[in-house]
């Protein structure tokens, strides 16, 4: 389970505004992989900005999300990873044989102030963190 060009295992986080959920999973991935999985984040429909509210909950776990854009979903992101892991995008999310489609049920961020913010990154953390374990087992 790997990108062939890189050798590294790839995943792609997608929610329907990629203004959350799907930044903050795809930003623990990429600081507790340490470069060794290809991370991706889309939305269906991307906002034009990410949640402050997430900013801020991610700056406290020291992880600045203040330079990412929502990116729009293509079938070509699916395509390039090895498991798609879906938050709450139902139906739009292309779905590509051979791909290993997870979703994770999380409260969406949406609308809410950081307090209600933390608990949602806490739990993405928690789930990055038995990610990465499945995808880089120890040797």
């Amino acid at each position: 389970m790997s990108d062939t060009a890189s050798g590294r295992p790839s995943v792609l986080f997608v929610c329907v505004h990629n203004a959350g959920r799907s930044q903050m999973a795809a930003a623990f991935l990429t600081h507790l992989s340490g470069g060794r999985v290809e991370v991706r984040s889309a939305g269906s429909a991307p906002a034009e900005t990410v949640n402050p509210a997430v900013i801020e909950a991610m700056a406290e776990a020291g992880i600045d999300l203040s330079t990412e854009v929502p990116k729009v979903l293509t079938s070509e992101a699916v395509q390039a990873s090895d498991v798609v892991i879906t938050m709450g995008c139902g139906d739009a999310c292309p779905v590509v044989p051979g791909k290993r489609y997870v979703d994770w049920a999380l409260a969406d961020p949406a609308g809410q102030g950081v307090d209600a913010v933390r608990s949602i990154r806490d739990e993405i953390e928690a789930r990055i963190r038995t990610l990465l374990a499945d995808l880089l087992p120890s040797r």
